[in-house]
């Protein structure tokens, strides 16, 4: 079974993290009412293979109230992660089933998932100087990974934000699904994001996400 996340000195914000006042009230709102939910801020997660495997990070936009902000994990307990670990199982970055639950013994190969925004915001949706303050926590989190060789950011908040972390102009590197910048030593892909709210509307098709990552896949087997 592969080990839950653990917090990162420096790369993760403290569990009672109090950067953003709007998010730590409503996260301190949550922990009162669902005092068995992991309401705090959710850590990267890193296959069992550990830090220097990977090669691979995967940068989504914030935790789901219901989803990594009950669980812990990223991308776990909702709709996102059902199509996000099913492609990555696909197409060999992870291994097992996913089953919602941080012991359900799914484990990453070669990749890490974190998220440009660690607390669950209110409607899914950070303000400015929330993305602000938590991205000196992913320019921490690269740090954590000397092979680190491609990103793909989901949505367009997440993609600016890790662009302004690598120093790059937004302007430069505009976000659009299935876009792929050389920015310094890392590739950056881009997709929609894979919410409900996404797949359901048709912006996003299972099909078109799989495309993105068959695109990764053929990146990192030619290295």
């Amino acid at each position: 079974m592969a080990p839950s996340p653990t917090f990162a000195k420096g790369s993760d914000p403290d569990r009672d993290c109090g950067l953003c006042p709007r998010l730590k009230e409503f996260r301190d709102r949550h922990r009162a009412s669902q005092p068995d939910w992991h309401n705090a801020p959710v850590p990267t997660w890193v296959g069992s293979a550990g830090e220097k495997s990977v090669r691979f990070l995967v940068v989504g936009l914030a935790p789901g109230l219901r989803g990594a902000n009950r669980t812990g994990r990223p991308f776990t307990g909702d709709y996102a992660g059902d199509l996000l670990y099913e492609t990555m199982v696909r197409f060999g970055m992870a291994k097992g089933r996913y089953g919602a639950s941080p012991d359900d013994g799914l484990d990453l190969i070669g990749a890490a998932i974190t998220n440009s925004v660690r607390c669950v915001p209110p409607e899914n949706k950070p303000v400015g100087e929330e993305i602000n303050r938590c991205r000196p926590f992913l320019a921490a989190t690269l740090d954590r990974f000397p092979n680190l060789e491609a990103m793909l950011t989901l949505g367009k908040i997440a993609h600016d934000s890790t662009l302004r972390m690598l120093g790059a102009r937004v302007a430069s590197a505009p976000f659009s699904h299935g876009g792929q910048h050389r920015i310094g030593s890392y590739t950056l892909f881009s997709s929609y994001h894979c919410s409900r709210y996404n797949t359901n509307t048709g912006r996003l098709t299972p099909e078109m996400f799989e495309d993105v990552f068959r695109e990764i896949a053929a990146f990192l087997s030619q290295k």
